[in-house]
């Protein structure tokens, strides 16, 4: 069954590792993701409680950058176990008082909440950051916003982005280590699609418990499913077409669960 994330990331918190966080979209991502985790041993709602009945891994469906209260509310109600409400772009006091007030609500759901101070530039999915708007997280007020929210995760903007970079990112693991010796609850970050290993395994050791990967996961996936369509033009089982795109993105999946030091943690 579907769990909350809180379990997850205070295990990967105490134990040096990270819970790689991929972006889904429709029956085969889920598929592809949550077999790719099983081989390791390591749908959106009904589709992932059916693969997640099917596997030993524990699976968390987690609703990632959202801002309007009343959608986050709902997918809490309908069974939604982990949720992000990212209210970013408002002063800190208002990002605050609508973290908080999602907190309470989730708590009563038994439902975690992740919240972010910071802002990461890039695009997901429809929200799109300019990259002047992007700003880092300031440590001390990380610890504010902590204590005050009561969030289960913090995301924390260090330098990366969403999408693909045209330049190498400049990681800020000073900030990093930073925001770690002020707060207690596992870190997330976000923007991890085409960062180093090293750079990614370093986050995790000053405190990311959670690593969002997205672009590296669509990617290959369109690839496959456009060269095979392109080379079979008469194609129309998706039992056919599919089956390559799944098998790219497992690849990736299960690369990178190694590369969060992840496989065989439960």
């Amino acid at each position: 069954m579907l769990t909350n994330t809180k379990k997850m990331l205070l295990d990967a918190q105490a134990n040096g590792y990270a819970v790689p966080a991929f972006n889904i979209h429709n029956l085969e991502t889920v598929q592809a993701v949550t077999e790719a985790a099983e081989a390791l041993s390591d749908y959106i709602q009904a589709i992932a409680e059916t693969a997640a009945a099917r596997c030993s891994i524990p699976v968390a469906l987690h609703l990632d950058h959202h801002e309007e209260i009343d959608d986050i509310r709902e997918s809490l109600s309908l069974g939604t176990k982990s949720v992000m409400i990212d209210a970013s772009h408002h002063p800190f006091a208002e990002n605050t008082a609508i973290v908080a007030s999602i907190v309470q609500y989730a708590r009563q759901k038994d439902a975690t909440v992740e919240a972010e101070l910071g802002r990461l530039g890039g695009q997901e999915d429809d929200l799109i950051v300019d990259e002047a708007d992007a700003y880092y997280t300031d440590p001390d007020a990380a610890k504010e916003f902590v204590e005050k929210t009561g969030i289960d995760s913090l995301a924390v903007a260090i330098g990366t982005a969403h999408g693909l970079y045209s330049k190498e990112p400049n990681i800020d693991f000073d900030r990093l280590a930073a925001v770690q010796k002020r707060v207690s609850v596992p870190l997330v970050l976000h923007g991890a699609s085409g960062i180093p290993q090293e750079d990614v395994r370093k986050c995790i050791k000053l405190g990311c418990a959670k690593v969002n990967i997205a672009t590296e996961l669509k990617i290959p996936f369109s690839d496959k499913l456009r060269r095979y369509l392109h080379e079979h033009t008469d194609a129309s089982d998706p039992r056919k077409y599919m089956t390559p795109a799944k098998e790219a993105m497992k690849e990736i999946v299960q690369e990178k669960i190694l590369m969060c030091m992840s496989n065989n943690r439960y």
